[in-house]
């Protein structure tokens, strides 16, 4: 019994041994298919929080709402609001602004004296957003019940019942929808609301979601003599954007973008950067934003912050370690780094660039930071002129206007960069997933051909 017991274990070892490479191969497949299955659900994981931007709308005032710089001027000095320094400091602003005659303001401005009454102010607000709530979920053949998720942002008029409410009575939105209104946030505050939707859509699967983003300009003229405060006058005119969100793997093949990237910078613990952009009254109580001197190396600082995020997530490995070495060599040998530190070539990952319109000198500012050629702030610039700066929604203009020229391609990537007061910078990066069709039309269409201009340094009136 001993010698077959030895006999039997000695065949069964000799089995395994010749064995042996075929259960290793077989092991070797068994990880690969494991690996790849690991791969796959991540993917796939990736994929069901992926946010899709079905459609976007901006709202195109009617030429009757044109403020050329002949009527702007005309209403400073029948006003009867500002002295004559206060008078001559905005025209010299508006001479140097970037914005063109087209740019519009709301009904109640072209009123003497303006009226910037609460009625005012919610008539504006209702004119913009029924307009391009309307047009949107028309032209995308979208029932406003399937609309799951509401947000709105508007930073200085926020009304009781709140604009979101607006929407919902004027178009019949659900009874269970989840509808939040922000207001104070400034004009980085549309890509603040796709970063909130972002993250109500992780929760929420298979939703829509509709981001409104405007600045109610009626209610919000300064009406004194303070410098500082006089900028916004002339800046801040009237427009919104509409922008259709989806989480369902069903929209993705009629949606035109992927969010790939929100990046969201909060300076406000920096008193400077928090005082830069400042609503409060003067000393004879007239209420107005302050825009300090600080403002564009606030905001330099807040970008710097924001990509130093970003960069990681976005860049070639090799413009991070361009730009990591050159941090180093000016650490270890300051005399060295005289050129100072590598700017990352950013056009490494995106096609396009959308720099809120938030002013002349901000274009040219980030711009001139980033390295970016004049015809990559074409956007910006032809949005500031013919609009003006429409606050968290310029963003929205800038890319309307890259589609309209039929720039955008399938597989582009869009750098959308907004700034506001706190301070504030927040970048969204998307991906076009879809071939776009130029002939589309938007709030750029009908004048498209005549753009680019040449925008003079100062203005002749």
């Amino acid at each position: 019994m001993e010698t077959g017991l030895l006999r039997f274990f000695s065949l069964s070892r000799l089995s395994i041994i010749r064995e042996s490479p075929i259960t290793l191969t077989h092991f070797l497949a068994a990880t690969a298919l494991l690996i790849a299955l690991v791969i796959c659900f991540a993917i796939r994981k990736s994929w069901s929080h992926s946010v899709y931007l079905i459609d976007f709308c901006c709202y195109l005032p009617p030429d009757s709402l044109r403020a050329p710089h002949a009527h702007f001027i005309e209403q400073l000095e029948r006003s009867h609001f500002f002295d004559t320094d206060g008078i001559d400091f905005q025209v010299k602003v508006l001479e140097r602004s970037g914005i063109g005659v087209e740019a519009s303001a709301p009904p109640a401005l072209h009123e003497l004296p303006p009226d910037p009454s609460y009625n005012k102010a919610r008539h504006e607000t209702e004119e913009v957003l029924f307009t391009i709530v309307k047009d949107l979920l028309s032209n995308n053949q979208v029932n406003p019940r399937s609309i799951d998720i509401l947000v709105s942002n508007c930073s200085l008029f926020c009304p009781t019942p709140s604009i979101t409410s607006m929407i919902v009575n004027k178009f019949g939105f659900r009874s269970d929808i989840k509808a939040v209104s922000l207001s104070g946030m400034g004009c980085s505050a549309g890509i603040l609301s796709i970063s909130l939707v972002k993250d109500l859509l992780k929760v929420h699967k298979d939703s829509v979601a509709l981001v409104l983003s405007m600045e109610a300009a009626t209610p919000n003229g300064y009406r004194g003599n303070v410098k500082s405060m006089l900028i916004a006058n002339v800046l801040f005119r009237m427009g919104g954007a509409a922008i259709l969100l989806s989480n369902r793997e069903q929209d993705k093949p009629r949606a035109k973008y992927r969010l790939q990237n929100v990046v969201r910078t909060h300076l406000g613990s920096n008193d400077q950067a928090y005082q830069s952009v400042f609503q409060q009254p003067d000393k004879a109580g007239h209420v107005g934003v302050s825009l300090s001197r600080a403002l564009l190396h606030v905001a330099a600082n807040a970008l710097r912050t924001n990509i130093s995020e970003l960069g990681p997530r976005v860049l070639p490995f090799s413009e991070q370690l361009l730009y990591g070495w050159s941090v180093i060599r000016q650490k270890i040998w300051p005399s060295a780094g005289r050129k100072g530190v590598y700017v990352p070539n950013f056009k490494r990952a995106f096609e396009h660039f959308c720099i809120h319109a938030g002013g002349k000198a901000v274009i040219d500012a980030i711009q001139d930071n980033l390295g970016l050629s004049r015809e990559d702030g074409e956007a910006s610039r032809m949005t500031l002129y013919r609009f003006g700066n429409t606050s968290s929604s310029s963003v929205w203009y800038e890319l309307c206007y890259l589609e309209a020229k039929g720039r955008v391609k399938k597989g582009d990537r869009v750098w959308q960069i907004a700034f506001g007061s706190g301070f504030k910078c927040n970048s969204a990066v998307w991906k076009c997933i879809s071939d776009l069709g130029p002939k589309v039309r938007n709030a750029w269409s009908d004048r498209i051909h005549l753009y680019p201009v040449e925008i003079p340094e100062v203005f002749d009136h």
